[in-house]
């Protein structure tokens, strides 16, 4: 187990507290940080919801979360017990300044002044600047607090840039940390080692090696009750906008100066706006949608979107998504960088495909594969180098592929923690390295708001693909376009 820093005491005050969110990964993020020793028991959870709970109901509700989403070896009772104590409860309607608030000020009545506080905002993006506006009215905002923004940060520029400008009413920018959970994965983080501590990668990574790279989230499961938010935003929305925006940023930034937070912000910067920008006339060549039908994923028949939503819905909203951009920089010139999301697809995974371009000359008579960089986000994160090597036994030298491959689970012999530990404890220090700055944010929609915006003018239908397939076959034809295949086709 790597060694973990402890860090100061705190109070965590989460809105939305009875929500799918904090039971899943925010209160068993905190319990393995508790575990772990990195939470001294000084420190408090404060859940914050409109529900009317004592603390001790609220506790038997968080045990029963760290019951069903903490792997049996992790849970120890004493340290459940314990945990648990931390725990507090506030019934509040966060967004109104009523009474209610007299239920949260009064567990700071006794509060040290310069104790941090992090207010965690679970809730629908609309109620940011209102919670904020009352924390600030009830005296909570003092020096240390700071407050987390879950994304989406709105559903289009306009409203992204009213949410910063409602919150920055009340907290600086440098307290401001708007989370991206993809950001906090160990992989991603790795992708920084990978091209800045191995000069065999940092002397290759541009348009003279690299012909293509996919970046692909591909999720098995549908809209999981989240139809009426889902059919609000859409695949783009929901994870190019954000996610794999920020993916693509790590793969495509110059070095940074240092790690500090701003420099390496600023480099992601430049990616976003170094992105060709898509006009109207460009996006039916340039970006795929497609909405899934009843199909078969692994050993099961489900459902149509359109049947998840609801007897007699209709609607246009994209569950897969394909995109073809273009990093017009003198690193990437001609190196086209394929976005792909979508619901139903036959596996779940988030991975990163380096393609490097083919041999320019072969002393062999086999075709020799391509080069390929495998990067798995998700799961069993980890690293493979697809290489040519030759095929043991003494009919000479005959090639094939193999492949270098890591896992970092079993390299490092250790729990690969979530994304969500090592982000809460960010905020909690106040680092700001993995979280997005204001002006990336409002630059990730300036790229995504013209597809949106033709879609919206000219709303067709979106591509049908078969629950359990790789999607439309018109995504297919996207990458064929320029000669490219989809990873799974390269198999």
């Amino acid at each position: 187990m790597p060694s973990m820093s402890a860090i100061d005491t705190f109070d965590y005050v989460v809105f939305g507290a009875t929500g799918d969110l904090t039971m899943r990964k925010l209160l068993p993020a905190l319990y393995h940080r508790f575990r772990d020793k990195q939470i001294p028991e000084t420190a408090r959870v404060i859940g914050a919801a409109r529900s009317v709970l004592s603390d001790d109901e609220y506790r038997d509700r968080a045990d029963k979360a760290l019951r069903r989403f903490v792997k049996p070896d992790a849970l120890d009772e004493d340290l459940i017990h314990r945990f648990l104590g931390m725990i507090f409860y506030a019934s509040v309607n966060g967004a109104e300044a009523d009474s209610t608030w007299e239920n949260m000020t009064r567990l700071f009545d006794d509060s040290v002044a310069d104790k941090i506080r992090v207010f965690y905002l679970a809730t629908s993006p609309e109620l940011y600047g209102r919670i904020c506006g009352n924390l600030a009215a009830k005296g909570l905002v003092t020096e240390s607090a700071r407050v987390v923004l879950e994304k989406p940060i709105g559903h289009d520029l306009d409203s992204a840039r009213a949410i910063n400008d409602e919150v920055g009413q009340y907290f600086v920018e440098t307290k401001i940390f708007r989370i991206d959970h993809y950001l906090g994965k160990e992989t991603v983080q790795n992708l920084i080692a990978l091209r800045f501590a191995n000069p065999v990668f940092a002397r290759l990574w541009n348009a003279d090696a690299i012909d293509h790279v996919q970046i692909t989230a591909a999720e098995t499961v549908g809209v999981e009750g989240r139809g009426d938010y889902y059919d609000h935003s859409g695949a783009l929305r929901d994870m190019i906008q954000n996610h794999l925006l920020q993916v693509l940023c790590l793969v495509a930034m110059e070095p940074p100066g240092s790690l500090d937070a701003d420099n390496l912000r600023n480099e992601k910067l430049k990616v976003l706006r170094a992105l060709k920008p898509i006009n109207a006339a460009d996006v039916q060549h340039v970006a795929v949608r497609g909405q899934y039908g009843r199909g078969m994923v692994g050993k099961e028949i489900v459902p149509a979107y359109l049947e998840e939503l609801g007897e007699g819905r209709q609607s246009d909203t994209e569950t897969f998504i394909a995109i073809k951009a273009e990093v017009h920089s003198w690193r990437w010139g001609n190196v086209p960088f394929y976005l792909r999301s979508g619901k139903r697809l036959p596996n779940k995974v988030s991975e990163v495909v380096v393609q490097f371009r083919e041999t320019p000359w072969s002393i062999f008579n086999t075709k020799l594969e391509p080069n390929r960089l495998i990067i798995r986000l998700q799961p069993e994160e980890g690293i493979q180098l697809s290489i040519m090597s030759k095929d043991p036994g003494p009919d000479g030298m005959v090639l094939r592929p193999a492949n270098i491959d890591i896992s970092f689970e079993k390299a490092f012999a250790t729990r690969y923690p979530d994304a969500y530990e090592r982000l809460l404890m960010d905020t909690v220090r106040g680092d700001p390295v993995l979280f997005m700055r204001r002006d990336e944010v409002e630059a990730a929609w300036t790229w995504v708001e013209p597809i949106l915006k033709a879609w919206k003018e000219h709303p067709g239908t979106p591509h049908h693909y078969t629950a359990g397939s790789w999607g439309p076959d018109a995504a297919r034809t996207l990458i064929q376009e320029t000669g490219h295949v989809w990873h799974e086709d390269m198999k």
